[in-house]
């Protein structure tokens, strides 16, 4: 593994973009868990879909055109949602089989054969470009500038929105501003995951740093390291088993979280029966 990272341009960019996304995703994927945003962020991430279409019928960088249909979609779900009576699910639905059809019709219009649109779906992060790790870096920088200049804005905003609000900050501006992260986020794990698994990866290493503490930093910083650790065990796995990359990180995010949180409960459990000996030895005496 180390041989080929040094030697082969695709395992640099497969580590690189492996780093770039798990810095993302442990920053955006943990305001998505406490702010419960995880069906609206698969709403977009399925309309980056029609993005990726048309970026192959315009002849532009589909990962371009992801990003394009991204922000607009969430700043379109935003917009409605706050002028009209409709259920956010209602819209979020509409958005996401609107993307994935507009998709569908590009790549139908595009002429040639028609592109394989596996590792955009599945992910595939052997293949991620040059262009790619571009414009990772551009969207990490923008993701971690704002949340750390505005830190303490979006921790007030995600744990009482109602008071943030009365203290004189506009929380329309934060809202609007988080759905275009959160584009900007689903973008950079596009390549690494694929758009069906997305969600996953945003939610599974916060879920998973949240076994260890509650401090919203600290679940970031976990997030972030453990998101490397599944990336790096998926590029291994995918490496050598000719596996979809995707698919192989969710497995070990999933399984990791399964079996960290069932040996919390055990140890849960081990602590309580302990405490109730040591309380009826200490009545006893």
């Amino acid at each position: 593994m180390i041989r080929a990272f040094m030697e082969y341009a695709f395992m640099r960019h497969a580590v690189l973009g492996i780093i770039l996304a798990s810095i993302v995703c442990g920053i955006i994927g943990t305001i998505i868990v406490e702010k419960k945003l995880v069906m609206m962020s698969g709403g977009i991430a399925h309309t980056a879909f029609g993005g990726i279409g048309m970026g192959y019928f315009l002849g532009i960088e589909p990962i371009i055109g992801a990003l394009v249909f991204a922000v607009l979609s969430s700043l379109g779900i935003a917009k409605i949602n706050r002028s009209t009576n409709t259920n956010s699910d209602t819209l979020i639905g509409m958005f996401w089989s609107l993307g994935m059809a507009l998709g569908i019709l590009f790549i139908a219009f595009t002429p040639g054969y028609p592109p394989d649109m596996t590792s955009y779906l599945f992910g595939d992060i052997l293949k991620v470009s040059s262009m790619d790790i571009t414009v990772m870096i551009i969207l990490d920088i923008i993701v971690v500038s704002i949340i750390s200049l505005l830190f303490n804005y979006f921790k007030a905003y995600l744990f009482d929105n109602e008071f943030t609000s009365i203290i004189g900050v506009n929380t329309v501006f934060l809202e609007y501003l988080l759905y275009m992260l959160i584009a900007c986020a689903i973008v950079v794990l596009i390549r690494v995951v694929g758009i069906i698994l997305i969600i996953a990866l945003l939610t599974v290493p916060p879920a998973t740093a949240k076994q260890f503490t509650y401090d919203l930093k600290k679940i970031m910083i976990i997030s972030s390291l453990l998101g490397i650790v599944f990336g790096f065990s998926g590029l291994i796995i995918s490496y050598y088993f000719n596996i979809a990359s995707g698919a192989s990180i969710i497995i070990v995010a999933v399984g990791s979280y399964i079996v960290i949180s069932t040996l919390k409960n055990k140890f849960r459990i081990i602590e309580r029966r302990s405490n109730k000996i040591i309380k009826e030895l200490n009545e006893k005496r």
